[in-house]
């Protein structure tokens, strides 16, 4: 089963809200994880608040430090629009999607920024034939 892995620096709003969306729409065809360089305590509140008005529950998800070995088992590496000299994996073939941090602003940026992220979802589980 491919595996994707979706990488930020905090792993507390972008990543998460992409891994819980391609969970979601590969309906178990393909697995995603996520992770940062630099985890935050926990998930943002307000992308959990913006997942649960599509059906998503991040609330059991909790920030996970990026390690070798999720590089080693990941297919597929997505940044979420982190530096370009951040790639922790030379070796595989990374994807930057450059979305926008939403952390400290509006509750509309996060809507917009998850609306963003399940586009690019939508696409990556189309171009991995898993629709």
């Amino acid at each position: 089963m491919e595996k994707v892995l979706f990488v930020c620096v905090e792993n507390a709003c972008r990543s998460q809200m992409a891994e819980a969306a391609f969970n979601k729409l590969a309906s178990g065809k393909a697995i995603a994880m996520s992770a940062g360089t630099k985890p935050s305590n926990m998930v943002n509140s307000k992308a959990i608040e913006v997942m649960k008005e599509i059906g998503i529950d991040l609330t059991k998800q909790k920030p996970k430090l990026l390690t070798q070995e999720m590089i080693q088992k990941a297919d597929k590496l997505i940044t979420m629009g982190c530096e370009a000299d951040f790639c922790p994996a030379p070796s595989l073939q990374t994807v930057d999607w450059g979305i926008e941090d939403p952390s400290g602003k509006s509750i509309e940026k996060f809507r917009e920024v998850r609306v963003k992220i399940r586009q690019k979802v939508e696409k990556l589980i189309e171009e991995m034939k898993l629709a």
